[in-house]
């Protein structure tokens, strides 16, 4: 007669594992806020200081300016979903409770995801329809219900979410949260900028080049059409966490 295992490593379980994990570290509601925060604030200041000087620009991009500040406060707590586990030891800990090790990294990025895209994508919202109650009587007056308006609004959510899983990754991959901040702010954020100086269409896929496309009503002129800015968002983030999972099953720790 065999004895039946009472607990069994499972991908729900897992998930629930990470899931607390999340929520209990005090970084995940600091950082979390504070990109809440600096998006509301922002949308706030540009839709009661407007005087129709940016009338050229797309209606969302303009309330959601923000969203540049809060994206390193999301990628920060991205980096810190893994890196901040070798720093206190308990990788250990996770990776002798679930021995396979992958479902962890994927556990830590889905719960993340999960958790940015949604309050993403509700702060734009409200940052949107707060914006609108002074900008509802000039030339930026726009509701949700106008072609592309929500499409952006969850584009520029699922923009931060992709980079910020880049950021998750870097911290997997360099398992130190400075390093890690320090490849993401120079490989991700700067690195690009200075590239898009070069006339070359490719410059266009870097991550942030990608995002911005993400996040606009109406097309923005040389820039990459949403599904390809998504596309290439997607590749960039599989392909750093891919790297991390390869490097997770080789290493000791």
């Amino acid at each position: 007669m065999t004895t039946a295992i009472p607990y069994r490593v499972t991908t729900p379980r897992v998930l629930r594992s990470e899931w607390h994990k999340f929520w209990t570290l005090r970084s995940t509601w600091i950082t979390l806020a504070a990109a809440s925060a600096l998006v509301l604030a922002v949308g706030i200041t540009m839709g009661s200081t407007y005087d129709g000087d940016d009338s050229e620009i797309d209606t969302v991009v303009f309330v959601l300016l923000g969203t540049q500040l809060s994206q390193l406060c999301v990628a920060v707590l991205g980096i810190l979903v893994t890196a901040s586990e070798y720093s206190t030891g308990m990788i250990r800990a996770s990776l002798t409770a679930v021995p396979r090790r992958v479902p962890v990294l994927w556990s830590k990025a889905g719960v993340f995801a999960a958790v940015a895209f949604g309050l993403g994508f509700l702060t734009n919202v409200i940052t949107f329809l707060v914006a609108q109650i002074w900008l509802s009587d000039g030339d930026k007056a726009t509701s949700l219900t106008d072609p592309g308006v929500l499409g952006a609004l969850a584009g520029n959510a699922a923009g931060i979410t992709l980079i910020s899983l880049i950021a998750l990754g870097l911290g997997a991959l360099l398992r130190s949260v400075p390093a890690a901040i320090g490849a993401f702010v120079g490989a991700v954020l700067i690195l690009p900028e200075i590239l898009g100086m070069l006339p070359y269409d490719a410059v266009n896929h870097f991550p942030t080049q990608s995002a911005e496309s993400l996040g606009s009503a109406t097309h923005l002129a040389g820039a990459a059409s949403p599904a390809m800015g998504l596309l290439s968002l997607a590749l960039w983030a599989a392909a750093v966490l891919t790297a991390a999972a390869l490097l997770l099953r080789r290493r000791d720790v």
